[in-house]
């Protein structure tokens, strides 16, 4: 596996230290993708069923589950590994605690996206001998280049270096991206197809997502568990929150043109069957759910916030995530109707864009 990564080790470690063995890790930067392989390598086949995930979130808002997750013990329980999701300084307090306890068959990894050098957090993990940080940054062409083809050699997927560089710009230069993009093209090649620029284009379909999709409708029923839980299990990539936003607004619109037919028709069954687009027949009993919490003011409110929501992403681009994880679970709570806290997700106060929304 080909890594871009740096390694804060301390002087008097000498360089000789195991990272794996440490306890306490804190995993940062932008490439998330790389984040991903370096925990299945080196440590889900060490913990195979016996991992915790978690939000910082969740933490946050109960700090009794991550001290409890550490002192239950089971019988059929050698050891557990802990990931902790979208880490900010907010953890730094509770991560110190817990470094101070005994972590004899424990691991925890904290994953983060960039963590600038002010960062509390980032200070604690680089000055302390006990914990280890690990900053993972973006790719170059000749890593993404290596991997690809190293990987084709492993899938046994015969193309061209032009496919292959064509596969790195569809996956929009993302490692993670890029490997999902790979697992269609092995199902695809293993019927002897032979693979042209064609079948490449309409494989790499980048915008057909279905834990997104599965996300957002779980947003609009305000399904907090399901939505947690998705969260923890994808590990969404910053590239992607845009994207997620937009299926968000999109989402959000054919709710209210729903809502307002059924305003006229008075007739759940009859506005869904006749909205254009169609909507799958899978998703209609879903719709339906969703169309009995939305009223039209509340859905025309949601769209001003969805949509003010990318202007504050896109002017915070290296928080991406957290803020679009801290929406989504305010999102989820009944009578969410005013913006003060919008102001709160910023790293950088905006204020005129603030009075704006």
């Amino acid at each position: 596996m080909f890594y871009s990564i740096k390694i804060i080790v301390k002087s008097y470690e000498d360089g000789k230290i195991n990272i794996t063995n440490q306890k306490i890790h804190l995993l940062y930067w932008e490439n998330q993708g790389q984040i991903n392989d370096f925990v299945d390598i080196f440590f889900k086949k060490k913990f195979k069923d016996n991992i915790y995930r978690y939000d910082e979130t969740e933490i946050l808002n109960d700090e009794d589950i991550i001290f409890n997750t550490i002192q239950t013990k089971s019988f059929f329980e050698n050891k557990k590994l802990i990931i902790i999701n979208r880490v900010t300084d907010k953890l730094k307090d509770i991560i110190q605690l817990i470094n101070e306890k005994e972590l004899s068959d424990i691991n925890i990894i904290l994953i983060s996206n960039i963590l600038e050098k002010k960062s509390k957090l980032r200070s604690l993990f680089e000055k302390d001998k006990n914990l280890v940080c690990v900053a993972f940054y973006k790719d170059s062409e000749q890593t993404l280049s290596t991997l690809i083809t190293k990987l084709c050699r492993d899938k046994k997927i015969n193309i061209s270096r032009h496919l292959m560089n064509l596969i790195i710009r569809r996956s929009m230069n993302n490692r993670q991206s890029l490997k999902n993009e790979l697992d269609k093209i092995e199902a695809y090649s293993s019927n002897k197809v032979k693979l042209d620029e064609e079948k490449i284009l309409k494989l790499t379909n980048i915008s057909e997502n279905h834990d997104i999709n599965t996300l957002i409708d779980n947003c609009l029923i305000k399904n907090r568990r399901k939505i947690i839980e998705i969260i923890n299990d994808n590990n969404f990539l910053t590239e992607e929150t845009i994207q997620i936003i937009r299926i968000y607004l999109s989402k959000a619109k054919r709710l209210l043109k729903l809502a307002y037919e059924i305003k006229k028709t008075n007739n759940i069954d009859s506005a869904i069957i006749s909205h254009k687009p169609p909507i799958f027949w899978k998703d209609k009993e879903i719709v339906k759910n969703q169309l009995k919490i939305w009223s039209t003011d509340k859905l025309n409110e949601l769209i001003v916030r969805i949509s003010s929501l990318e202007l504050l992403i896109k002017k915070n681009s290296h928080n991406s995530i957290n803020i679009l994880v801290d929406f989504i679970l305010k999102e989820t709570v009944k009578n969410s109707n005013n913006y003060s806290w919008l102001l709160q997700l910023f790293y950088l106060t905006d204020l005129d864009l603030y009075n704006q929304i």
